[in-house]
Protein backbone atom coordinates (compact mmCIF):
# COMPACT_ATOMS: atom_id res chain seq x y z
CA UNK A 1 0.00 0.00 0.00
CA UNK A 2 2.92 2.43 1.03
CA UNK A 3 4.62 1.89 -2.17
CA UNK A 4 1.55 2.15 -3.94
CA UNK A 5 0.73 5.98 -2.32
CA UNK A 6 4.65 6.53 -3.13
CA UNK A 7 5.81 4.90 -6.24
CA UNK A 8 9.58 6.03 -6.06
CA UNK A 9 9.77 3.81 -3.00
CA UNK A 10 9.95 0.81 -5.96
CA UNK A 11 13.30 1.67 -6.94
CA UNK A 12 14.64 1.46 -3.10
CA UNK A 13 17.29 -1.02 -2.70
CA UNK A 14 15.83 -1.22 0.93
CA UNK A 15 12.47 -2.19 -0.31
CA UNK A 16 13.67 -4.44 -3.43
CA UNK A 17 15.60 -6.40 -0.82
CA UNK A 18 12.93 -6.45 2.20
CA UNK A 19 10.35 -7.92 -0.75
CA UNK A 20 13.21 -10.66 -1.88
CA UNK A 21 12.91 -11.45 1.64
CA UNK A 22 9.46 -11.86 2.40
CA UNK A 23 9.05 -14.22 -0.65
CA UNK A 24 12.16 -16.60 -0.02
CA UNK A 25 12.14 -19.47 2.45
CA UNK A 26 14.06 -17.54 4.80
CA UNK A 27 11.32 -16.07 5.66
CA UNK A 28 9.27 -19.01 5.42
CA UNK A 29 11.81 -20.92 8.35
CA UNK A 30 11.54 -17.63 10.42
CA UNK A 31 7.85 -17.86 10.72
CA UNK A 32 8.08 -21.37 11.50
CA UNK A 33 11.18 -21.34 14.09
CA UNK A 34 8.94 -18.85 15.62
CA UNK A 35 5.65 -20.86 16.13
CA UNK A 36 7.78 -23.57 17.41
CA UNK A 37 9.44 -21.19 19.74
CA UNK A 38 6.25 -20.10 20.86
CA UNK A 39 4.67 -23.44 21.16
CA UNK A 40 8.07 -25.23 23.30
CA UNK A 41 8.53 -22.42 25.58
CA UNK A 42 4.99 -20.42 25.92
CA UNK A 43 6.00 -17.18 23.72
CA UNK A 44 2.42 -16.79 22.43
CA UNK A 45 2.25 -12.59 22.87
CA UNK A 46 5.67 -12.23 21.69
CA UNK A 47 5.64 -14.55 18.83
CA UNK A 48 1.71 -12.65 17.76
CA UNK A 49 3.48 -9.54 17.68
CA UNK A 50 6.12 -10.25 15.72
CA UNK A 51 3.72 -12.06 13.27
CA UNK A 52 1.72 -8.27 13.64
CA UNK A 53 4.67 -6.56 12.46
CA UNK A 54 5.83 -8.81 9.52
CA UNK A 55 2.17 -8.40 8.26
CA UNK A 56 2.66 -4.81 8.76
CA UNK A 57 5.76 -5.11 6.58
CA UNK A 58 4.01 -7.14 3.83
CA UNK A 59 1.19 -4.76 3.51
CA UNK A 60 3.20 -1.84 3.40
CA UNK A 61 5.71 -3.06 0.96
CA UNK A 62 5.34 -6.05 -0.15
CA UNK A 63 3.99 -6.26 -4.15
CA UNK A 64 1.00 -8.36 -3.32
CA UNK A 65 0.35 -10.94 0.08
CA UNK A 66 2.04 -13.75 -1.28
CA UNK A 67 4.17 -13.47 2.13
CA UNK A 68 1.20 -13.69 3.98
CA UNK A 69 1.21 -17.97 3.14
CA UNK A 70 3.53 -18.89 5.99
CA UNK A 71 2.27 -16.91 8.66
CA UNK A 72 -1.38 -18.05 8.22
CA UNK A 73 -0.23 -21.77 8.06
CA UNK A 74 1.73 -21.09 11.00
CA UNK A 75 -0.22 -18.70 13.10
CA UNK A 76 -2.85 -21.30 14.41
CA UNK A 77 0.07 -23.85 15.65
CA UNK A 78 2.14 -20.96 17.57
CA UNK A 79 0.05 -21.83 21.23
CA UNK A 80 1.86 -24.05 23.77
CA UNK A 81 0.69 -26.98 26.00
CA UNK A 82 1.53 -25.05 29.34
CA UNK A 83 -1.00 -21.76 28.04
CA UNK A 84 -3.98 -24.31 27.04
CA UNK A 85 -6.49 -22.80 28.73
CA UNK A 86 -8.09 -26.35 28.60
CA UNK A 87 -5.46 -27.98 30.73
CA UNK A 88 -4.58 -24.94 32.24
CA UNK A 89 -7.17 -22.49 33.26
CA UNK A 90 -5.45 -20.16 35.04
CA UNK A 91 -2.77 -20.35 32.32
CA UNK A 92 -2.31 -16.85 30.01
CA UNK A 93 -5.02 -17.18 28.04
CA UNK A 94 -7.61 -18.23 30.97
CA UNK A 95 -6.69 -14.96 32.29
CA UNK A 96 -8.29 -11.20 31.23
CA UNK A 97 -5.04 -9.94 29.98
CA UNK A 98 -4.28 -12.83 27.85
CA UNK A 99 -7.67 -12.82 26.02
CA UNK A 100 -7.24 -9.01 25.28
CA UNK A 101 -3.61 -9.35 24.14
CA UNK A 102 -4.65 -12.17 21.56
CA UNK A 103 -8.21 -10.52 20.17
CA UNK A 104 -6.19 -7.25 19.73
CA UNK A 105 -3.37 -8.73 17.67
CA UNK A 106 -6.32 -10.79 15.98
CA UNK A 107 -8.50 -7.21 14.74
CA UNK A 108 -5.05 -5.64 14.04
CA UNK A 109 -4.69 -8.27 11.85
CA UNK A 110 -8.00 -8.39 10.13
CA UNK A 111 -7.71 -4.62 9.67
CA UNK A 112 -4.50 -4.67 8.06
CA UNK A 113 -5.38 -8.11 5.32
CA UNK A 114 -8.92 -6.40 4.70
CA UNK A 115 -7.40 -2.68 4.32
CA UNK A 116 -4.73 -4.03 1.31
CA UNK A 117 -7.71 -6.87 0.04
CA UNK A 118 -9.80 -3.54 -0.85
CA UNK A 119 -6.55 -1.37 -2.14
CA UNK A 120 -5.65 -4.38 -4.78
CA UNK A 121 -9.34 -4.88 -5.82
CA UNK A 122 -9.27 -1.01 -6.35
CA UNK A 123 -6.09 -1.08 -8.52
CA UNK A 124 -5.19 -3.92 -10.04
CA UNK A 125 -6.35 -3.44 -13.24
CA UNK A 126 -6.99 -7.02 -14.39
CA UNK A 127 -9.57 -8.95 -13.72
CA UNK A 128 -9.94 -11.69 -11.40
CA UNK A 129 -12.92 -13.63 -12.48
CA UNK A 130 -15.16 -15.47 -10.04
CA UNK A 131 -13.24 -18.12 -8.28
CA UNK A 132 -13.93 -22.33 -9.56
CA UNK A 133 -14.86 -23.09 -5.88
CA UNK A 134 -17.11 -20.27 -5.37
CA UNK A 135 -20.58 -22.00 -6.48
CA UNK A 136 -19.50 -24.95 -3.57
CA UNK A 137 -17.82 -22.82 -0.95
CA UNK A 138 -21.18 -20.56 -1.28
CA UNK A 139 -23.49 -23.34 -1.32
CA UNK A 140 -22.03 -25.25 1.97
CA UNK A 141 -21.53 -21.85 3.62
CA UNK A 142 -25.20 -21.39 3.33
CA UNK A 143 -25.87 -24.68 4.78
CA UNK A 144 -23.48 -23.71 7.88
CA UNK A 145 -25.66 -20.79 8.38
CA UNK A 146 -29.05 -22.56 7.68
CA UNK A 147 -27.93 -25.41 10.25
CA UNK A 148 -30.89 -26.28 12.09
CA UNK A 149 -33.14 -23.63 10.67
CA UNK A 150 -36.64 -25.08 11.01
CA UNK A 151 -35.84 -26.95 13.95
CA UNK A 152 -36.52 -25.34 17.65
CA UNK A 153 -32.58 -25.19 18.16
CA UNK A 154 -31.99 -22.83 15.50
CA UNK A 155 -30.50 -19.11 17.46
CA UNK A 156 -27.73 -16.72 16.78
CA UNK A 157 -25.37 -18.91 18.25
CA UNK A 158 -25.27 -22.02 15.82
CA UNK A 159 -25.27 -18.96 12.98
CA UNK A 160 -22.38 -17.58 14.22
CA UNK A 161 -20.71 -20.61 14.72
CA UNK A 162 -21.48 -21.84 10.93
CA UNK A 163 -19.52 -18.35 10.22
CA UNK A 164 -16.80 -19.39 11.47
CA UNK A 165 -16.74 -22.67 10.26
CA UNK A 166 -17.50 -21.69 6.57
CA UNK A 167 -15.02 -18.85 7.03
CA UNK A 168 -11.84 -20.93 8.22
CA UNK A 169 -12.74 -23.34 5.83
CA UNK A 170 -12.63 -20.54 2.47
CA UNK A 171 -11.90 -17.33 3.83
CA UNK A 172 -7.93 -17.36 3.14
CA UNK A 173 -9.14 -19.00 -0.62
CA UNK A 174 -11.20 -15.54 -1.82
CA UNK A 175 -8.42 -13.18 -0.19
CA UNK A 176 -5.57 -14.93 -1.60
CA UNK A 177 -7.43 -15.03 -5.15
CA UNK A 178 -7.42 -12.07 -5.41
CA UNK A 179 -4.34 -10.44 -3.38
CA UNK A 180 -1.72 -12.65 -5.12
CA UNK A 181 -0.27 -12.09 -8.78
CA UNK A 182 -0.28 -15.26 -9.32
CA UNK A 183 1.69 -14.65 -12.69
CA UNK A 184 4.51 -14.05 -10.46
CA UNK A 185 4.55 -17.34 -7.90
CA UNK A 186 6.66 -20.29 -8.44
CA UNK A 187 5.13 -23.45 -8.67
CA UNK A 188 7.51 -24.79 -5.92
CA UNK A 189 6.13 -21.66 -3.36
CA UNK A 190 3.91 -23.66 -1.11
CA UNK A 191 5.16 -26.98 -1.28
CA UNK A 192 8.45 -24.90 0.57
CA UNK A 193 6.56 -23.84 2.44
CA UNK A 194 4.25 -26.95 3.67
CA UNK A 195 7.85 -28.56 4.11
CA UNK A 196 9.30 -26.06 6.54
CA UNK A 197 5.89 -25.89 8.40
CA UNK A 198 6.40 -29.98 9.07
CA UNK A 199 9.45 -29.23 10.32
CA UNK A 200 8.40 -26.93 12.81
CA UNK A 201 5.55 -29.51 13.84
CA UNK A 202 8.13 -32.21 14.02
CA UNK A 203 9.74 -30.35 17.01
CA UNK A 204 6.37 -29.77 17.91
CA UNK A 205 5.41 -33.55 18.13
CA UNK A 206 8.61 -34.01 20.01
CA UNK A 207 7.98 -31.13 22.29
CA UNK A 208 4.88 -32.98 23.39
CA UNK A 209 7.24 -35.81 25.22
CA UNK A 210 7.54 -33.63 27.75
CA UNK A 211 4.68 -32.50 29.22
CA UNK A 212 3.83 -33.54 32.85
CA UNK A 213 2.63 -37.11 32.93
CA UNK A 214 3.44 -38.25 29.51
CA UNK A 215 6.03 -40.80 31.28
CA UNK A 216 3.36 -43.26 33.72
CA UNK A 217 5.19 -45.06 37.00
CA UNK A 218 5.76 -48.19 34.70
CA UNK A 219 7.78 -46.36 32.30
CA UNK A 220 5.58 -46.52 29.47
CA UNK A 221 3.89 -43.43 27.82
CA UNK A 222 0.61 -41.90 28.27
CA UNK A 223 -0.47 -40.71 24.75
CA UNK A 224 -3.46 -38.97 26.81
CA UNK A 225 -1.06 -36.67 28.09
CA UNK A 226 0.32 -35.57 24.49
CA UNK A 227 -1.08 -32.42 23.41
CA UNK A 228 0.05 -28.93 22.44
CA UNK A 229 -2.08 -25.38 23.48
CA UNK A 230 -3.94 -25.53 20.03
CA UNK A 231 -5.18 -29.71 20.06
CA UNK A 232 -4.45 -33.23 21.32
CA UNK A 233 -2.51 -35.42 19.90
CA UNK A 234 -4.91 -36.39 17.29
CA UNK A 235 -5.29 -32.50 15.72
CA UNK A 236 -1.60 -32.88 15.67
CA UNK A 237 -1.49 -35.92 14.03
CA UNK A 238 -3.47 -34.63 11.56
CA UNK A 239 -1.65 -31.35 10.60
CA UNK A 240 1.53 -34.18 10.97
CA UNK A 241 0.09 -35.72 8.18
CA UNK A 242 -0.91 -32.84 5.58
CA UNK A 243 2.46 -32.03 5.69
CA UNK A 244 4.33 -35.04 4.99
CA UNK A 245 3.44 -35.17 1.06
CA UNK A 246 5.00 -31.65 0.16
CA UNK A 247 8.56 -32.77 -0.08
CA UNK A 248 7.20 -34.94 -2.67
CA UNK A 249 7.51 -32.17 -4.72
CA UNK A 250 10.99 -31.54 -4.56
CA UNK A 251 11.80 -35.69 -4.79
CA UNK A 252 10.90 -35.53 -8.02
CA UNK A 253 11.75 -32.23 -9.28
CA UNK A 254 14.98 -31.62 -7.58
CA UNK A 255 18.23 -33.57 -8.58
CA UNK A 256 19.65 -35.29 -5.61
CA UNK A 257 15.53 -35.56 -4.98
CA UNK A 258 16.47 -38.84 -2.75
CA UNK A 259 17.12 -35.71 0.33
CA UNK A 260 13.59 -35.07 0.39
CA UNK A 261 12.56 -38.56 -0.18
CA UNK A 262 14.63 -39.29 3.43
CA UNK A 263 12.66 -35.69 4.60
CA UNK A 264 8.92 -37.02 3.99
CA UNK A 265 9.92 -40.63 5.85
CA UNK A 266 10.72 -38.74 8.52
CA UNK A 267 7.61 -36.50 8.07
CA UNK A 268 5.89 -40.37 8.60
CA UNK A 269 8.09 -41.24 11.33
CA UNK A 270 6.75 -37.52 12.93
CA UNK A 271 2.99 -38.62 12.34
CA UNK A 272 3.74 -42.41 14.13
CA UNK A 273 4.97 -40.52 17.49
CA UNK A 274 1.42 -38.54 17.56
CA UNK A 275 0.18 -41.87 18.62
CA UNK A 276 -3.44 -40.78 16.80
CA UNK A 277 -4.65 -44.09 15.53
CA UNK A 278 -6.76 -42.19 12.38
CA UNK A 279 -3.68 -40.30 11.42
CA UNK A 280 -1.39 -43.75 11.48
CA UNK A 281 -4.05 -45.28 9.79
CA UNK A 282 -4.20 -43.05 6.70
CA UNK A 283 -1.12 -41.16 6.87
CA UNK A 284 -0.26 -44.65 6.08
CA UNK A 285 -1.95 -44.43 2.89
CA UNK A 286 -1.16 -41.41 1.90
CA UNK A 287 2.53 -41.91 2.70
CA UNK A 288 2.30 -44.77 0.32
CA UNK A 289 0.46 -42.72 -2.23
CA UNK A 290 4.01 -40.92 -1.77
CA UNK A 291 6.26 -43.62 -2.83
CA UNK A 292 3.88 -44.52 -5.97
CA UNK A 293 4.46 -40.50 -6.75
CA UNK A 294 7.71 -40.37 -6.62
CA UNK A 295 8.54 -43.89 -8.06
CA UNK A 296 6.23 -43.11 -11.30
CA UNK A 297 7.32 -39.59 -12.07
CA UNK A 298 11.32 -39.83 -10.93
CA UNK A 299 13.42 -42.02 -13.42
CA UNK A 300 17.08 -43.58 -13.99
CA UNK A 301 19.32 -43.66 -11.08
CA UNK A 302 17.12 -40.49 -8.99
CA UNK A 303 14.37 -43.77 -8.68
CA UNK A 304 17.04 -46.14 -7.57
CA UNK A 305 18.25 -43.95 -4.79
CA UNK A 306 15.00 -43.57 -3.81
CA UNK A 307 14.27 -46.87 -3.79
CA UNK A 308 17.43 -47.08 -1.75
CA UNK A 309 15.91 -44.48 0.84
CA UNK A 310 13.19 -46.55 1.24
CA UNK A 311 14.67 -50.26 1.65
CA UNK A 312 17.07 -48.27 4.13
CA UNK A 313 14.28 -46.75 5.88
CA UNK A 314 12.69 -50.39 6.09
CA UNK A 315 15.80 -51.87 7.41
CA UNK A 316 16.44 -49.38 10.02
CA UNK A 317 12.82 -50.03 11.28
CA UNK A 318 12.89 -53.61 11.39
CA UNK A 319 16.44 -53.49 13.35
CA UNK A 320 15.06 -50.85 15.67
CA UNK A 321 11.96 -53.29 16.17
CA UNK A 322 14.06 -56.40 17.01
CA UNK A 323 16.96 -54.62 19.22
CA UNK A 324 14.29 -52.38 20.88
CA UNK A 325 11.36 -54.13 21.13
CA UNK A 326 10.72 -53.03 24.93
CA UNK A 327 11.52 -49.67 24.49
CA UNK A 328 8.85 -49.88 21.82
CA UNK A 329 6.01 -51.06 23.61
CA UNK A 330 6.57 -48.68 26.14
CA UNK A 331 6.80 -46.20 23.52
CA UNK A 332 3.07 -46.87 22.40
CA UNK A 333 1.67 -48.54 25.54
CA UNK A 334 -1.38 -46.82 25.57
CA UNK A 335 -2.00 -46.71 22.24
CA UNK A 336 -1.75 -50.47 22.34
CA UNK A 337 -3.90 -50.81 24.71
CA UNK A 338 -6.55 -48.48 22.89
CA UNK A 339 -6.05 -50.97 20.24
CA UNK A 340 -9.88 -50.80 18.27
CA UNK A 341 -11.73 -49.16 21.19
CA UNK A 342 -14.11 -46.91 19.20
CA UNK A 343 -14.22 -44.29 21.99
CA UNK A 344 -17.88 -43.81 21.41
CA UNK A 345 -18.39 -43.03 18.05
CA UNK A 346 -20.39 -45.40 17.00
CA UNK A 347 -22.67 -44.99 19.33
CA UNK A 348 -22.17 -40.95 18.05
CA UNK A 349 -22.84 -41.89 14.65
CA UNK A 350 -25.91 -44.15 15.82
CA UNK A 351 -27.18 -40.76 17.53
CA UNK A 352 -26.53 -38.60 14.90
CA UNK A 353 -28.43 -40.53 12.21
CA UNK A 354 -31.36 -40.22 14.36
CA UNK A 355 -30.89 -36.42 14.51
CA UNK A 356 -31.38 -36.51 10.41
CA UNK A 357 -34.03 -38.71 10.36
CA UNK A 358 -35.87 -35.89 12.70
CA UNK A 359 -34.94 -33.00 10.87
CA UNK A 360 -33.72 -33.89 7.26
CA UNK A 361 -33.63 -30.82 5.48
CA UNK A 362 -31.34 -28.54 7.45
CA UNK A 363 -30.74 -30.57 10.41
CA UNK A 364 -30.60 -29.51 14.51
CA UNK A 365 -27.61 -26.97 14.18
CA UNK A 366 -24.12 -27.46 15.83
CA UNK A 367 -25.10 -27.31 19.13
CA UNK A 368 -27.57 -30.29 19.31
CA UNK A 369 -25.23 -32.31 17.05
CA UNK A 370 -24.18 -35.14 18.86
CA UNK A 371 -20.79 -35.63 19.56
CA UNK A 372 -17.57 -37.21 22.21
CA UNK A 373 -15.94 -35.54 25.08
CA UNK A 374 -12.95 -36.67 27.13
CA UNK A 375 -13.68 -38.63 30.55
CA UNK A 376 -11.26 -37.43 33.41
CA UNK A 377 -8.75 -40.04 32.69
CA UNK A 378 -8.25 -38.49 29.04
CA UNK A 379 -7.62 -42.32 27.64
CA UNK A 380 -10.96 -42.43 25.85
CA UNK A 381 -14.11 -40.11 24.70
CA UNK A 382 -17.98 -40.60 25.96
CA UNK A 383 -20.90 -40.04 24.12
CA UNK A 384 -22.42 -36.54 24.43
CA UNK A 385 -26.21 -35.75 23.29
CA UNK A 386 -25.12 -32.18 22.12
CA UNK A 387 -22.84 -28.93 23.77
CA UNK A 388 -23.20 -28.52 27.17
CA UNK A 389 -24.80 -24.61 27.78
CA UNK A 390 -22.35 -21.53 27.55
CA UNK A 391 -20.02 -23.37 25.28
CA UNK A 392 -18.89 -21.68 22.02
CA UNK A 393 -17.02 -24.29 20.58
CA UNK A 394 -19.65 -26.76 19.68
CA UNK A 395 -18.68 -30.55 19.85
CA UNK A 396 -17.92 -32.68 16.56
CA UNK A 397 -19.08 -35.75 15.60
CA UNK A 398 -16.03 -37.61 14.63
CA UNK A 399 -17.03 -37.88 11.09
CA UNK A 400 -17.42 -35.57 8.44
CA UNK A 401 -20.63 -37.00 6.59
CA UNK A 402 -22.59 -38.06 10.00
CA UNK A 403 -21.65 -34.12 11.17
CA UNK A 404 -23.26 -33.15 7.52
CA UNK A 405 -26.31 -35.25 8.22
CA UNK A 406 -26.94 -34.58 11.43
CA UNK A 407 -25.61 -30.36 11.89
CA UNK A 408 -26.87 -29.59 8.29
CA UNK A 409 -29.31 -32.20 6.88
CA UNK A 410 -29.52 -32.78 3.10
CA UNK A 411 -28.91 -29.40 2.45
CA UNK A 412 -25.46 -29.56 3.85
CA UNK A 413 -24.20 -32.89 2.68
CA UNK A 414 -25.62 -31.44 -0.98
CA UNK A 415 -23.38 -28.33 -0.55
CA UNK A 416 -20.08 -30.57 0.57
CA UNK A 417 -20.87 -32.88 -2.31
CA UNK A 418 -20.69 -29.87 -4.99
CA UNK A 419 -17.68 -28.52 -3.46
CA UNK A 420 -16.23 -32.15 -3.37
CA UNK A 421 -17.00 -32.71 -6.85
CA UNK A 422 -15.56 -29.39 -7.92
CA UNK A 423 -12.58 -30.35 -5.93
CA UNK A 424 -11.89 -33.85 -7.10
CA UNK A 425 -12.93 -32.07 -11.19
CA UNK A 426 -10.01 -30.03 -10.91
CA UNK A 427 -7.33 -32.46 -9.54
CA UNK A 428 -7.65 -35.49 -11.81
CA UNK A 429 -8.19 -32.93 -15.47
CA UNK A 430 -4.53 -32.46 -16.57
CA UNK A 431 -3.01 -34.13 -13.61
CA UNK A 432 0.70 -32.75 -12.50
CA UNK A 433 3.23 -33.21 -9.66
CA UNK A 434 1.46 -29.99 -8.27
CA UNK A 435 -1.12 -31.17 -8.10
CA UNK A 436 -0.82 -34.32 -6.85
CA UNK A 437 0.86 -32.82 -3.81
CA UNK A 438 -1.69 -30.87 -2.91
CA UNK A 439 -4.19 -33.31 -3.63
CA UNK A 440 -2.13 -35.86 -0.85
CA UNK A 441 -2.32 -32.92 1.18
CA UNK A 442 -6.45 -32.24 1.39
CA UNK A 443 -6.40 -35.88 1.24
CA UNK A 444 -4.61 -36.49 4.39
CA UNK A 445 -7.28 -33.81 5.95
CA UNK A 446 -9.76 -35.86 4.24
CA UNK A 447 -9.51 -39.37 5.21
CA UNK A 448 -8.28 -38.56 8.98
CA UNK A 449 -12.06 -36.86 8.99
CA UNK A 450 -13.19 -40.16 8.61
CA UNK A 451 -12.95 -41.31 12.04
CA UNK A 452 -12.02 -37.56 13.59
CA UNK A 453 -13.44 -34.24 13.14
CA UNK A 454 -10.39 -31.81 11.62
CA UNK A 455 -12.77 -30.64 8.83
CA UNK A 456 -14.51 -28.82 11.43
CA UNK A 457 -11.23 -27.75 13.17
CA UNK A 458 -10.02 -24.12 12.33
CA UNK A 459 -6.31 -24.30 11.84
CA UNK A 460 -6.63 -27.60 8.80
CA UNK A 461 -9.25 -25.67 7.69
CA UNK A 462 -6.80 -22.14 6.94
CA UNK A 463 -4.31 -24.72 5.55
CA UNK A 464 -7.25 -26.45 3.00
CA UNK A 465 -8.21 -23.15 2.17
CA UNK A 466 -4.53 -22.43 0.88
CA UNK A 467 -4.11 -25.46 -1.16
CA UNK A 468 -7.30 -25.27 -2.93
CA UNK A 469 -6.50 -21.64 -4.24
CA UNK A 470 -2.89 -22.63 -5.41
CA UNK A 471 -4.56 -25.86 -7.11
CA UNK A 472 -6.29 -23.78 -8.44
CA UNK A 473 -4.20 -20.43 -9.48
CA UNK A 474 -1.47 -22.77 -10.43
CA UNK A 475 -3.57 -25.06 -13.07
CA UNK A 476 -2.08 -25.45 -16.26
CA UNK A 477 -4.83 -23.67 -18.35
CA UNK A 478 -5.36 -20.96 -15.85
CA UNK A 479 -1.10 -20.52 -15.62
CA UNK A 480 -0.72 -20.06 -19.29
CA UNK A 481 -3.46 -17.39 -19.15
CA UNK A 482 -1.60 -15.15 -16.62
CA UNK A 483 1.65 -15.93 -18.19
CA UNK A 484 0.29 -14.85 -21.69
CA UNK A 485 -0.77 -11.26 -19.86
CA UNK A 486 2.87 -10.57 -18.81
CA UNK A 487 4.74 -11.48 -21.75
Amino acid sequence: MLTEAFPQLNTSRVVTELRAFLRSGWFAAVAVLFMACSELFGLEILVMYCYLAFGAAIVLFSEDMLPVVPLVCCGYMLFSAKNNPGKFPDSLFGTPAGQFALFFAVAVAAVLLVGRLVSMLIRVREKRGIPKFAAGYLMLGAAYLLSGAVSPYYDGRTVLMGFVQIAALSGFYFFFYYTIRWENVPKSYLPMVISIVGAGLLAEVGGMYFNEGVVTAGGGIDRAMLYTGWGIYNNVGCMMAMCMPAPVYFAVKHKNGWRYTLLYTLYYCGVLLTQSRGAILFGSVVYLACVVVTLVRSGGRERLWHILVYAGSLLVAVGALLIFHKNILDLFESLIVSGFNDSARFATWKACWERFTEYPVFGVGFYKTPGTMMTESGMYTEFVEGTPDGVFLALRSHNTLFQLLATGGTFAVVGYAVHRIQTLVLCFRRPSVEKAVAAMCVASLLLTSLLDCHMFNMGPGLMYSVLLVFAEKQDGETASVLQKKTE
